[in-house]
């Protein structure tokens, strides 16, 4: 019998205790040993703390040459709050190498082979080891499409077509009805926003399209956003791609043209942002120009991040770049973050993960 002084303390008392700390120093607490594990994991503990913010991450999804089957995957996170790097193990999940695509309160979506050699949603929490499968879909879902996830817990698999669930045990599926494959989608509220080229061959125009899943769902048409205050503001980035900013504003983000010729350099990178309630568009942040020249001879750049945090990788940089605008005030704050999981080459893509301990599959 274990003689220790704590074990002598009521539940309550400790539960007290532990309520105290922040979720952080919880999650480190919950590997000290099984007592402590048990009462942290308990559900009467996790009532106590339903309240306390969650931890804005950013977790990583590792290009394809770098996955490979494990008996021990894991999802891959960083903590810009306290610059560390972090691992959730992903053992729990009864799939091979599970691949981490999105997240939305508290919960991570991550595509895995089901039984008949189809790919699968699973939606888990990686704090609690804890999941649930969706109904699956097919290998070209994964390969191509884009998992959009609403605050209702609708799920959206965006190509040249879509799969919707909602809940009701089956995926419904139909025409996305755009001219073409959307770009960097994302979500906001209940209605979706992409960029799409309606250019020529030989040069790109991108514009700005949006539709609700309402009306995604009866196959209409999307809305063109536009005014002509807005100028040439979609002419002046190179590959602009969507970011989903704080509240209800997009980050459009991409290099800015030296010139409106064709094949014009870029000077740096820029970060626009639109406020949808008055349509209006500023600047947000400019990459320092040191900083852009160790992403000027990459031959590939990866954008993605939310809210007031974007992260850029480019292949053979080593390293993130992270644009934080969480405590700045103007155009934020711009630094490196070393220690990038894999071989060498950086690149990688990734979401926003508010990791909490009540979110339930």
């Amino acid at each position: 019998m274990d003689t220790s002084p704590i074990h002598l303390l009521p539940q309550d008392t400790l539960h007290h205790i532990f309520s105290n700390l922040p979720l952080r120093q919880i999650l480190i607490c919950r590997s000290v040993c099984k007592l402590f594990h048990q009462i942290l994991t308990s559900p009467s503990f996790l009532n106590l703390i339903a309240l306390r913010p969650p931890l804005h991450l950013l977790a990583l999804r590792l290009p394809h040459h770098h996955r490979h089957v494990s008996p021990h995957p894991f999802l891959r996170v960083f903590d810009p709050d306290v610059n560390q790097w972090l691992r959730f193990p992903l053992d729990f999940l009864p799939f091979r190498s599970p691949v981490p695509v999105a997240s939305s309160l508290g919960l991570v979506f991550l595509w895995a082979d089901s039984p008949d050699s189809n790919k699968s949603l699973v939606l888990c929490n990686p704090l609690t080891r804890k999941f649930r499968v969706l109904p699956p879909l097919g290998s070209a879902w994964s390969r191509h499409g884009t998992v959009l996830v609403g605050m209702d817990g609708r799920v959206l698999v965006l190509t040249e077509i879509a799969a919707l669930y909602s809940g009701s045990g089956q995926w419904l599926k139909f025409s996305s009805n755009l001219g073409a494959k959307p770009r960097s989608p994302i979500l906001i509220c209940d209605s979706v926003f992409a960029l799409c080229d309606v250019g020529s061959p030989w040069r790109s125009q991108w514009k700005l399209f949006s539709c609700s899943i309402s009306e995604l769902k009866k196959s209409r048409g999307w809305n063109r956003l536009e005014k002509h205050e807005w100028g040439d503001v979609f002419d002046i980035l190179k590959r602009p791609r969507l970011v989903r900013g704080t509240g209800n504003r997009i980050l459009m983000v991409g290099g800015l043209k030296s010139s409106f010729s064709l094949n014009a350099l870029c000077s740096t990178i820029l970060i626009l942002r639109l406020d949808l309630d008055t349509l209006e568009w500023d600047e947000a942040g400019r990459m320092p120009s040191e900083m852009f020249g160790c992403f000027q001879e990459s031959s590939k750049l990866k954008v993605f991040g939310g809210g007031d945090r974007v992260c850029f990788s480019g292949r053979r940089v080593g390293r993130l770049a992270i644009w934080d605008c969480s405590s700045e005030v103007g155009k934020g704050e711009w630094r490196w973050t070393d220690g990038v999981p894999g071989n060498g080459d950086g690149l990688c893509r990734g979401f926003v993960f508010e990791a909490t301990l009540t979110a339930l599959p």
